[in-house]
């Protein structure tokens, strides 16, 4: 595990020894197979059983706004949508070798512009101060010429605080959860929500919906709001609409639940042997709710659960999981991000060029930090060229990233952070008030 997270640097971590859902970085080295590289142009309770869903709303009911930025977009720029990677840099228009060699650009700028890049994730090597900070995510939001972007942060507070060296230190998810207090929840996600968009930050990701069953889990721990189902699902609901109280997307993590093992994703390859009955009653209830209070991002996890599916794949590249469980099951229509694609869990098979062409065609929209940039966007430009992954689907994932902007209010302009009014809002006397109310509840 990469404990340090609460220190922020100043130099540039690169993006192989990230990851985002807080935790170790494992090995970056060449999975298995060759990758296709084209180069791109300049409030719920336990239960027995999860109970099915309608289905998604039809295309023609989305919004105007939506269906026209989609119909604006190549191809190119369409694929590009659905990457978030980790750019080296403090500054939007500053080279770093980093980018360089890494994206073959040398300012985030240009690697924004390069690969019509819908995201972009920071980390504490893009962190050195709020003017900064403020100037960069002002900056890349200028990079972006199709739509603005979704600039993301693991921001759970606790033990994963990307961005401690400035917001509050607002206590983690246990402590949170052994207050027993939703509107304690409520607020804290407010609070955490409304400095990371004083930052520039739109989507956070958080809240961890993972049950932590095993007290001996590796990855998890005091990450969880603890180890009872309905009371994580509660303290899920209660953060999500914080979250959405600020303006801020919310992510619930890490889906079908990393809660019930001693392996760690990051290095390994967890399998997770719960029935699927066992799964409804112990994993399923904190995504339920998060579904309930209109989450907008449920991140998977790189774990096997063989009842669920019994292909042997993690749940990140399973169909059966992200599709047949998480979209037509619970009746979930948001974004379906993975977790950190530079992660032993989901390398052990394939290229990073197939790695990601397959999440896509298991389900999901947004793919995060690929280990490879330029070999995951040619394989998923190549497979959609040749029909493997289909337009139809293509368009399906960046609907709902564009439809996630137009829930917060951020698909027809840019937002423009101000350091001013940050300065104001970091570190309130009001948020420090909070932490300690928090921390006294939980004795």
């Amino acid at each position: 595990m990469v404990r340090g997270i609460r220190s922020a640097g100043v130099l540039m971590i690169a993006t192989s020894t990230l990851v985002a859902c807080g935790g170790a970085s494992g090995s970056v080295g060449s999975a298995a197979g060759s990758a296709t590289s084209v180069a791109p142009p300049a409030s719920a309770k336990p239960a027995s059983s999860v109970p099915a869903s309608p289905p998604p709303a039809a295309a023609s009911t989305r919004p105007d706004t939506v269906r026209q930025a989609l119909a604006a977009m190549s191809v190119e720029e369409k694929v590009g949508q659905l990457f978030m990677p980790v750019l080296h840099g403090t500054s939007a228009d500053s080279a770093a070798e980093g980018n360089q060699s890494a994206f073959g650009a040398s300012t985030p700028a240009k690697v924004i512009a390069k690969y019509h890049l819908g995201g972009v994730i920071l980390f504490p090597g893009n962190i050195k101060s709020v003017p900064q900070v403020v100037s960069l995510t002002n900056g890349l939001q200028k990079a972006s010429k199709s739509v603005p972007l979704l600039i993301g942060t693991d921001q759970e507070n606790g033990l994963v605080s990307r961005m401690s060296a400035l917001v509050t230190d607002l206590p983690g998810a246990s402590v949170v959860g052994a207050t027993r207090d939703t509107g304690l929840a409520r607020e804290a996600a407010k609070a955490t929500g409304a400095e990371l968009k004083a930052l520039g930050v739109n989507l956070d990701f958080a809240p961890v919906a993972d049950v932590n069953i095993d007290p001996r889990n590796p990855v998890i721990g005091k990450r969880a709001f603890g180890d009872n189902p309905s009371r994580v699902a509660q303290m899920v609901a209660a953060s999500v609409k914080g979250f959405h109280d600020a303006g801020v997307a919310a992510t619930a993590k890490h889906f079908p639940g990393h809660g019930d093992t001693r392996t760690d994703s990051h290095t390994g390859l967890p399998v997770i042997k719960h029935t699927r009955a066992q799964w409804a009653t112990m994993d399923a209830p904190p995504f339920k709710a998060a579904i309930g209070a209109n989450v907008d991002a449920v991140m998977s996890a790189h774990i096997v659960m063989p009842k669920l599916d019994s292909s042997g794949e993690p749940a990140t590249l399973s169909k059966p999981i992200l599709t047949g469980l998480l979209r037509d099951k619970l009746g979930f229509d948001g974004v379906v991000s993975t977790d950190a694609l530079n992660m032993e869990g989901v390398r052990k098979k394939y290229s990073d060029g197939e790695v990601a062409v397959r999440a896509v065609l298991a389900g999901a929209d947004l793919l995060l930090m690929p280990p490879s940039l330029p070999k995951a966007y040619g394989a998923v430009l190549a497979a959609v060229k040749s029909g493997r992954i289909s337009q139809q689907r293509l368009d399906q994932s960046v609907t709902r990233l564009l439809e996630l902007r137009q829930k917060r209010g951020f698909l027809k302009a840019a937002p423009v952070a101000s350091a001013a009014q940050a300065a104001e809002v970091l570190r309130s006397a009001e948020h420090r008030r909070l932490a300690a109310r928090i921390e006294r509840a939980a004795r």
